[in-house]
């Protein structure tokens, strides 16, 4: 998928805003052509305002070697500026309780006897 420049599209009524291009090849016939499926979305992905299929064939398909080509050439057709890559959003993670320090009691420290100690 792909971010795009926003596009209006009028949807069930009301201007709904694209701002996600995502497309795929459905069929390819080998030295011949190329038909990609397309879906224009909406900017939290689950929306599909627009879809169809286009065919790339001729000097398109033979100029077609990488798959950064075929977006810039689905764009063209859709009249689509693709401004980047889409980075699906990460749900933020919950903030973890924090863990309470262990009570240690005073435990009473007795002193060392006076045989042990070492003499010179």
């Amino acid at each position: 998928m792909k971010t795009i420049e926003a596009v209006s599209i009028w949807d069930n009524g009301t201007t709904q805003t694209a701002t996600i291009l995502n497309a795929y090849a459905v069929n390819v016939t080998l030295n011949t052509s190329a038909t990609f499926y397309y879906q224009l979305l909406a900017e939290n992905a689950n929306t599909q305002l627009a879809q169809g299929n286009l065919t790339m064939t001729g000097e398109a398909y033979t100029d077609w070697t990488v798959d950064n080509y075929a977006w810039d050439w689905i764009a063209e057709q859709l009249n689509l500026v693709i401004t980047g890559e889409y980075v699906p959003p990460v749900p933020p993670q919950p903030t973890p309780e924090p863990t309470p320090e262990p009570i240690v009691e005073d435990a009473e420290v007795e002193p060392a006897d006076v045989e042990d100690t070492i003499e010179e």
